[in-house]
């Protein structure tokens, strides 16, 4: 008989991430068996009776997508203000799909949809420094100072972040603004907006273009591709 964590089968159900599937089973949402279980850690047999919800969990093959996402769009399965999801654009697809990590709204970029739980909790995990590439259009013009500030690290509530590599691509012959390429580490709230700021520079525009070695090539607003198994391969061996 095979044990595995409660979180792990359901994460690899495609359900939800594996943080996302702990904290399912604290709000005491999953059976096994048909007696609730809320302690992280439980091991079960994966032919055991397991409920989400009510619902029977299934193993699903696993799928990941390099998706476009358009501005004006949520980051979220679900959305209780009825705006569109990066889900609504997966309709056609027979997967229970969930992002890695987010855009903001107003970002627009390449954002990794799938139902492989290990590859999200790996490529969300604060010891995976993932590359991730992003280009902005700032008000006004960066200084050289405030440049090797930026690739020092600024401060942000307190701490101060991860260095950044910062790349000018355009300046406007006004000087009105600017188009930046900032290559990050980390992935907290409005990093990359809030990184400008503590330089004195507001966003006007920001898109995600990289993320570790894939790129949004071929594709348009909108549109997405599934990952060759190299590729998701690729990315859970990233160092």
């Amino acid at each position: 008989m095979v044990l595995q964590r409660l979180q792990k089968v359901i994460a690899e159900a495609g359900i939800a991430s594996r943080r996302g599937a702990e904290k399912i089973i604290q709000e005491g949402r999953v059976t096994v068996d048909g007696n609730v279980v809320t302690k992280l850690g439980t091991k079960v047999d994966t032919f055991s009776n397991i409920t989400v919800d009510g619902e029977p969990i299934e193993r699903e093959s696993l799928h990941t997508y390099l998706f476009y996402k358009p501005r004006g769009v949520v980051s979220t399965v679900k959305d209780d203000k009825g705006r569109k999801t990066v889900v609504d654009f997966f309709k056609d697809v027979p997967y229970r799909l969930y992002p890695i990590g987010r855009l903001d709204y107003d970002t627009s970029g390449l954002l990794l949809m799938t139902n492989d739980g290990e590859l999200a909790n790996l490529m969300m995990h604060p010891r995976n420094k993932v590359a991730k590439v992003y280009v902005a259009k700032i008000e006004g013009q960066l200084t050289p100072e405030e440049i090797k500030k930026l690739s020092s690290g600024v401060e942000i509530d307190h701490r101060k972040s991860s260095r950044a590599k910062v790349k000018v691509v355009r300046t406007d012959k006004k000087k009105k603004f600017q188009i930046v390429q900032l290559t990050i580490h980390e992935g907290h709230y409005h990093q990359v907006k809030r990184m400008f700021k503590a330089v004195g520079h507001k966003v006007i525009k920001l898109s995600r273009e990289r993320y570790s070695f894939l790129t949004l090539e071929s594709l348009v607003s909108g549109k997405y591709r599934e990952l060759s198994h190299a590729e998701v391969d690729r990315l859970k061996h990233v160092d």
